[in-house]
């Protein structure tokens, strides 16, 4: 019997940003609007259309031209999502969490992992050219989300 490695952590990358763990989850959630931040993405279809949701798929097409399918593969609403993708020979999975702070902070921790052939080689290929995507479209993502407004008040509550 074989003995499946575990998957490699590539990258890890954690923010905060200062909206409600529930407008961050809502943003996040409408990943055809991911090209407003990350730039490296020309589109995003998901399947069925909408809010990212238990078992959705997708195809990311990136700013270069390269093509990539995603599945859901665990979904915890305003917890957690991860999806699965290909790159050449590596299956990535991508990992979102959602950590409440206070009423409008919330910390995002978002982790890139790998498995499959030669994965210390082309997982540290992989992990370089996103790790250089991903660190200019944190902070435009950042701004992006401070800039929600936040949501009215419930009526009868005061303070």
């Amino acid at each position: 019997r074989i003995r499946a490695e575990p998957m490699l952590t590539l990258l890890r990358r954690e923010f905060t940003v200062e909206v409600s763990r529930a407008q961050a989850w809502r943003h996040l959630a409408r990943v055809e609007r991911f090209p407003s931040w990350a730039k490296h993405i020309r589109s995003i279809a998901v399947e069925p259309p909408g809010d990212l949701g238990p078992g959705s798929t997708g195809t990311i097409r990136l700013a270069n031209g390269v093509r990539s399918a995603f599945t859901v593969t665990a979904f915890d609403p305003l917890e957690h999502w991860q999806w699965r993708g290909r790159f050449l020979w590596l299956v990535v999975d991508y990992d979102l969490r959602f950590e409440e702070l206070g009423p409008r902070r919330t910390k995002l921790v978002w982790e890139v992992a790998a498995e499959g052939f030669a994965r210390a080689i082309f997982g540290r290929i992989f992990a370089q050219i996103y790790a250089q995507s991903l660190d200019r479209a944190i902070p435009r993502l950042i701004a992006e989300m401070n800039a929600l407004e936040a949501p009215p008040p419930l009526a009868g509550r005061t303070g």
